[in-house]
């Protein structure tokens, strides 16, 4: 799969609330189909659909443990790829915000500058 369909996969399967809310509760540790069905009052058919796309774009991974198949989240992987896809944008809105914290502390010093005068 190419880059741009990767994102694609990885945009769309964050686009739903319950999915985000998946990572979400993933990220505190792993857990299993029932127990993160149970906060959204859902069966296991949807959140299995749920967990099935998040998986297809490689946000988490099921692991066997005895009777237990808890998922988990993957570590770096899309998470990584999104985070290096957005630096961009990141750092355009830090040299914006940079630039408006330096207009804003050279209008500040004039504005003082000349209130000391009066």
């Amino acid at each position: 799969m190419n880059n741009e369909a990767r994102l694609t996969t990885m945009f769309s399967a964050l686009a739903d609330p319950t999915r985000r809310a998946i990572l979400t509760r993933l990220a505190r540790g792993e857990a299993t189909v029932s127990e993160l069905a149970e906060p959204f009052g859902l069966r296991q058919p949807p959140i299995s659909k749920h967990l099935r796309i998040l998986e297809e774009a490689g946000f988490i991974r099921q692991e066997r443990d005895a009777q237990r198949r808890p998922r988990n989240l993957v570590v770096g992987g899309p998470l990584k790829d999104l985070d290096a896809w957005l630096r961009p944008f990141r750092e355009q809105w830090e040299r914006r915000f940079d630039s408006l914290e330096s207009f804003l502390a050279t209008k500040t010093k004039r504005t003082v500058k000349k209130g000391e005068q009066k």
